[in-house]
């Protein structure tokens, strides 16, 4: 039996998806000469992105970047300002502070990652159901969230961390919890948001059964901006893993957190300001890079063309 043409433009729409549907689908095609036109005009997401790509490669190979032992040290070189031979200079012990914030930079980005990771799933799961099932499932999932918001983040991560224990995957798991309500919100802004468009609409008026619209339509259009809130709020987890290390909560000593190094330096300060102005110099640096990738991943590029 022959179709009428309403259905076969409904058809071709639901088949077809969004195409042309924001910045985020799957349809725009990769031009490598206008991204480099794009980092050209812009050194400081260069920048940004040679720093993230540093630490990252260290805390995967820190043998890359130093040979010394962050655990041991010379208690005759100790408080050895920067120089050719300590570049981060050395602490109380002689221990070569950038060995320590080389092979530091894995115990730190490890928890990061986890406590990431944490908050996309946990509140990606629940902002997508929220958006997607509606009714009293989401009222009851959005109580919750706000909830959730109600409490300070750092807050929050200190009583979790208090009731879980000490040690750097019980401080990314307290991190990541208190991030939950924040992603579930973003996710469900936008599975509402994709919800409601016109090849959804098309796709369920074909007879495609929820699944099929949850995985070929509604997914793939609400995962962007998700990424994007997943790359600001790695820099961060970084400040709130730092935090909680710095106070106490992190690995325990000589393990080099990048938190715990700040702490173990604060004592020296009036003579040896290097302990604290390095590490803390470095964490910010991670963060303002990470920053300013999110800024480029949410848009720019699209705005940019």
């Amino acid at each position: 039996m022959s179709r009428t043409l309403d259905e076969d433009i409904v058809a071709e729409a639901a088949l077809a998806g969004p195409v042309g549907h924001g910045d985020w689908t799957a349809h725009r095609r990769f031009d490598l000469a206008r991204t480099g036109r794009f980092l050209l005009r812009r050194p400081g997401l260069v920048l940004s992105i040679l720093v993230v790509a540093a630490v990252l490669t260290a805390s995967f190979g820190p043998g890359l970047f130093t040979s010394r032992d962050p655990l041991t040290g010379t208690p005759a070189q100790a408080f050895r300002p920067p120089s050719g031979a300590h570049w981060f200079g050395t602490d109380e012990l002689g221990r070569d502070l950038y060995a320590r914030m080389v092979h530091g930079a894995a115990l730190s980005l490890k928890a990061t990652l986890i406590a990431v990771a944490v908050a996309f799933v946990v509140g990606g799961l629940l902002g997508l159901l929220a958006g997607f099932v509606g009714r009293w499932v989401e009222d009851l999932l959005m109580r919750f969230v706000d909830v959730l918001l109600s409490i300070p983040a750092l807050f929050l991560s200190l009583a979790l961390v208090t009731a879980l224990g000490y040690g750097t995957v019980k401080v990314a798991v307290a991190v990541g919890i208190a991030s939950v309500a924040t992603f579930a919100r973003v996710t469900r802004a936008e599975v509402l948001r994709v919800r409601q468009a016109v090849f959804v609409e098309a796709a369920r008026s074909c007879g495609v059964r929820w699944y099929g619209v949850l995985t070929r339509h509604v997914l793939p259009n609400a995962t962007g901006p998700v990424l994007v809130l997943a790359t600001l709020d790695f820099g961060a987890a970084i400040l709130a893993v730092s935090a909680l290390s710095f106070l106490g909560y992190g690995a325990a000593p000589p393990a080099p957190e990048w938190g715990t190094l700040i702490s173990e330096g604060r004592n020296y300060l009036a003579n040896a300001w290097w302990m604290t102005t390095l590490p803390g110099l470095t964490i910010a640096a991670t963060v303002l890079a990470t920053n300013r990738i999110a800024r480029a991943l949410d848009g720019e590029f699209a705005r940019a063309s």
